[in-house]
């Protein structure tokens, strides 16, 4: 091939190259209006597709993929809708099976007879039966009830309650189970998602609302966090404040104040080997001083679940690491 040849034929392939293709050119117009080149807009009401620069109606007639009713509350769109929830980890089939409504009502909402209402209860018990097949499912049902009770106690959000699930779902897969009691695991992989997600509960918080008792969740999350290789970052004392804060309704202003004190304190290393409940909390009583929002020792004390004494110690540490006397 000779060097003519070979510049033509690079030349033909860079110009193909440049060439857009037809589906990139049709996408092209239609972001664009095809009369004066400005962009183009949806209108959902109309289904219409609107030039925002000259009003031109490019296309109509739009297929809506939304459903055809309306819903004004959550209630409502729940009554109206055809589908089922998403699946969800928090119960141990997923969500997956199928309920009988407790109403005892037929589809036109009128009452069943007393014959029909013993029949409808016969096939409750029934249907409760076949979606635990196994000690293991039964196991997880348990678990995952527990898990929930525990989390609402807690007041902590969904995204905890579903890692603790996966957590200990992981824990019952990989036999983890023998020789430890359900609750035991249960409340230690909540205690582990609460603190993966950023939402730490003291382990005095957490053996308030479990039914075993606190040397056993410790030894159990320790035994649960090395066996599944658990990444979990030492509790932070600044995502213990907003909550006391809150709690004790203090201002944003004492909880700013808090958080700087933890920071400097973390600077100078006073944090290092201390509880971080006992410094969030002394922080808090040491900002609300320093912002003239006066709360006794007592009320933090009973919010963060700790002594006196402890919020006394912690607190003149951290302002002597402030360089502030009171």
């Amino acid at each position: 091939m000779t060097d003519t040849t070979i510049r033509e034929y690079s030349g033909e392939r860079a110009h193909e190259r440049e060439e857009p293709s037809e589906d990139e050119a049709e996408e092209d117009e239609q972001l664009v209006c095809p009369e004066c080149g400005g962009s183009l807009a949806t209108d959902s009401e109309r289904g219409e597709t609107v030039c925002e620069e000259c009003g031109l109606v490019v296309s109509e007639d739009e297929i809506d993929p939304g459903p055809e009713w309306r819903a004004f509350d959550a209630s409502e769109k729940d009554e109206k809708s055809r589908v089922g929830a998403p699946t969800t980890n928090m119960m141990h089939d997923k969500g997956l099976s199928t309920n009988i409504g407790w109403q005892d009502k037929d589809a036109y909402g009128n009452s069943l007879s007393s014959r029909q209402r013993e029949k409808m209860q016969r096939l409750r018990t029934w249907n409760e039966r076949f979606r635990t097949r196994d000690s293991k499912e039964r196991n997880l049902k348990q678990a995952l009830g527990e898990i929930d009770r525990m989390a609402s106690a807690l007041g902590l959000p969904e995204n905890v309650r579903e890692t603790a699930s996966v957590i200990y779902r992981r824990a019952l897969d990989e036999d983890l189970l023998p020789g430890r009691s359900i609750e035991g695991v249960a409340t230690a992989s909540l205690y582990a998602a609460a603190r993966q997600a950023g939402t730490p509960r003291s382990l005095d918080e957490i053996d308030a609302v479990s039914r075993v008792d606190k040397d056993e969740i410790a030894r159990t999350y320790r035994y649960v966090v090395r066996e599944l290789n658990l990444e979990i970052q030492p509790a932070d004392p600044e995502s213990y404040v907003p909550r006391f804060a809150s709690d004790l309704e203090l201002s944003d202003e004492v909880e700013r104040r808090a958080r700087e004190l933890l920071s400097t304190a973390k600077e100078k290393g006073v944090h290092s080997g201390k509880s971080p409940v006992g410094l969030a909390a002394a922080a808090v009583y040491a900002a609300s001083l320093l912002a003239n929002e006066k709360v006794t020792q007592s009320e933090v004390s009973e919010v963060a679940n700790i002594s006196e004494v402890t919020i006394r110690n912690r607190y003149h540490e951290l302002l002597e690491a402030e360089g502030q006397v009171l």
